[in-house]
């Protein structure tokens, strides 16, 4: 055999090799899902997509998950989406989140020109229905089967991506309860790819947080909530099982958490004082982001500004409307 003849023969041993290779790691768990992820990465986006709510599913960590996406009436023509990303409650569902009477994201969408996102959280039924996400230290299934809900979170934007024109630097996450604790989640492990984050009624629940950036942080919550309690426990009104929960961090310490982390002043300046709620400000805060507590006197475990609760829930605080405080948040931390 030439010297010809024996490199064809190395390289087709080598091409061979390679393949095999690239088979077996195919088989790898969670490496399918990557390459999935980046490929929907890669994805031209629809030029023009009709306006409305549609349902869409994704397959992340084994399971298939679905989420709604509502694309807004107004838009800009030739320029890219903000999208938010809004988180359902602890035992709640996506459709449940996407009902207007009780967030009012859809209207807001449409009045704003952004596309929202409802995703699912984990559930052992079906329809998806009494879900929970994996918030670090809460809550339900999710936490206790280690669901990976950042990974699925960053799939369903990838895929969102691959259907809208999205701006890159207005990303943001939004949730209530288990959902807002997973959006403090998100501000931690996944700090590159939100702008900002906004929680109602949930507080810091991860285990570690090390962000690789600076993420802007709205908190909200009642003085009265009797699920979260706003100084640190679990309520009379939480999951019937316990163990399904944990002792929540109090708000003030959420609040201490994420001076630390964002390197903000300690001391808050009051810019919102009307009846029956305020707000507060820190300032100087690492990469000009912001962080921002609003309290409610009253309204309990429910979205301030909400037309409905669930049946027998104390009735929603109107001293503030937290979809609109949380897309000025938005706007502000994006500028």
């Amino acid at each position: 055999m030439n010297s010809i003849h024996r490199r064809i023969a190395q390289v087709a041993i080598l091409f061979l090799a390679s393949t095999a290779a690239i088979a077996q790691d195919a088989d790898r768990p969670g490496l399918r899902e990557r390459l999935r992820e980046r490929i929907e990465q890669r994805r031209e986006p629809a030029a023009d997509a009709a306006a409305g709510t549609t349902e869409h599913s994704l397959r992340h960590g084994g399971l298939t998950r679905k989420y709604l996406l509502h694309v807004p009436a107004r838009q800009a023509p030739g320029k890219p989406l903000p999208l938010v990303i809004a988180l359902h409650g602890g035992g709640g569902h996506a459709e449940y989140m996407a009902d207007d009477a009780r967030y009012g994201w859809v209207s807001k969408a449409d009045q704003e020109g952004f596309a929202v996102a409802f995703p699912n959280g984990y559930s052992k039924l079906p329809g998806g229905r009494f879900a929970t996400w994996n918030a670090g230290n809460c809550c339900g299934d999710a936490r206790d089967r280690n669901i990976d809900d950042v990974g699925f979170i960053r799939a369903l934007v990838a895929d969102v991506r691959g259907r809208l024109p999205i701006d890159r630097e207005r990303i943001f996450a939004t949730g209530m309860s288990n959902g807002g604790m997973l959006s403090h989640r998100l501000a931690c492990d996944a700090a590159d790819l939100f702008r900002a984050i906004a929680s109602v009624a949930g507080t810091d629940a991860t285990t570690t947080c090390t962000p690789s950036r600076p993420v802007s942080v709205l908190h909200i919550h009642a003085k009265d909530d009797t699920h979260v309690l706003f100084n640190g426990g679990a309520g009379p009104d939480a999951f019937r099982d316990p163990s399904k929960v944990f002792e929540f961090v109090s708000v003030p310490d959420t609040m201490a958490r994420w001076v630390t982390r964002n390197h903000c002043s300690p001391a808050p300046r009051r810019t919102v004082d009307t009846p029956g709620a305020y707000c507060e400000v820190y300032s100087g805060c690492a990469a000009e982001s912001r962080l921002q507590l609003c309290v409610t006197e009253r309204g309990g475990h429910s979205w301030p500004g909400a037309e409905r609760v669930r049946r027998g829930k104390e009735p929603a605080s109107q001293a503030l409307d937290a979809t609109d405080v949380i897309w000025g948040f938005f706007l502000e931390a994006a500028r």
